[in-house]
C-alpha cells in the first residue's frame, strides 16, 4: 500500500509550469476569434440596417419581417413608427425596426 502512495505523491511534484505568455497568447487568439466571428458580421448588419432606414422614403415599397409587403404612406425621421398601406383599404402603423428590405417600384402591382 505504501508503494501506491509514494508513487502518487512523486507524480504531484513533477508538475510543470506553463509560461505567462502562452495564456497571454491563448486569450489573444480568442479574443480575435470573438471579433471575426461574431462582433466584426453583427456590427456590418447593424450597419446596413441603419443605412436601409435612412433611406426610406415616403412611397417605397417595403417587406417587413412579419412578411407583409406593402408601400409607405407616412415616414418621419423623429418617430420610430411607420404608416404602411397594404392596399387600398388596409393602413397599419409598424415600427421602423421591423421593416426587413426595401422592394424594388411595382412590386405591388405584380403580385
Amino acid at each position: 500500500m505504501s508503494l501506491f502512495i509514494s508513487q502518487a505523491h512523486a507524480a504531484a511534484e513533477g508538475g510543470t509550469d506553463g509560461s505567462p505568455f502562452s495564456f497571454i497568447f491563448m486569450m489573444v487568439i480568442f479574443a480575435a476569434i470573438f471579433y471575426f466571428m461574431i462582433y466584426r458580421p453583427q456590427a456590418k448588419r447593424t450597419k446596413e440596417h441603419k443605412n436601409l432606414m435612412s433611406s426610406i422614403g415616403k412611397g417605397d415599397e417595403v417587406l417587413t419581417q412579419g412578411g407583409l409587403i406593402g408601400r409607405v404612406t407616412k415616414y418621419t425621421e423623429e418617430n420610430d413608427y411607420v404608416q404602411i398601406e397594404l392596399n387600398e383599404n388596409n393602413v397599419i402603423v409598424i415600427k421602423k425596426d421591423y421593416i426587413t428590405a426595401v422592394l424594388p417600384k411595382g412590386t405591388l402591382k405584380s403580385i
